[in-house]
C-alpha cells in the first residue's frame, strides 16, 4: 500500500476517496475551521448557575435550621417531667423548676412564679410546635 499525498483524502479503512463526506473542509483553498469564542457565554452561565445553587443552599440552609430548631424544641418537651398525658390539639406551658429541670404544666404563667420556658402546642403529628418563648 502506497502512502498518498497530505493533501488527498483517502480513507484507509474503506480504501476509497471520501473528501466529499466529510463534515469538515478538507482542501487547502478551503476557508478556515474557527471555533466561536464560547467564553463570554460560559461566564455568564456559570455566573447564573452559581447564583441558583447559593440560592438553593440558602432556602435548604433555612429549612434545616427550622428542623433543628424543631427537633430540639420536641426533644426539650418530651424530656420534660408531667403526670398527665398530653390532648393533641391542646396548648401547654414550659417551666423549669428549682433545679432547671423542664416540666410541663396547664397553669399559665400569669396565674404562677415558675420560671417560664415557653408556651407549646401538641399538633396531630404529636409534634410540639413552640407558639411562645
Amino acid at each position: 500500500m502506497s502512502k498518498k499525498p497530505d493533501q488527498v483524502v483517502f480513507n484507509e479503512t474503506e480504501q476509497k476517496y471520501d473528501a466529499a463526506l466529510k463534515p469538515y473542509a478538507t482542501g487547502v483553498g478551503a476557508p478556515k475551521i474557527t471555533t466561536p469564542d464560547t467564553t463570554a457565554w460560559k461566564n455568564r452561565n456559570i455566573d447564573r448557575v452559581n447564583k441558583q445553587v447559593k440560592a438553593k443552599y440558602d432556602e435548604l440552609k433555612l429549612e434545616f435550621d427550622k428542623l433543628m430548631e424543631q427537633f430540639e424544641y420536641n426533644n426539650l418537651v418530651y424530656q420534660a417531667k408531667f403526670n398527665f398525658e398530653p390532648i393533641v390539639g391542646e396548648t401547654y406551658q414550659l417551666y423549669r423548676d428549682k433545679e432547671g429541670q423542664p416540666f410541663l404544666s396547664l397553669i399559665l404563667p400569669n396565674e404562677c412564679n415558675f420560671d417560664f420556658v415557653g408556651t407549646f402546642r401538641l399538633n396531630a403529628d404529636t409534634m410540639w410546635e413552640r407558639l411562645s418563648m
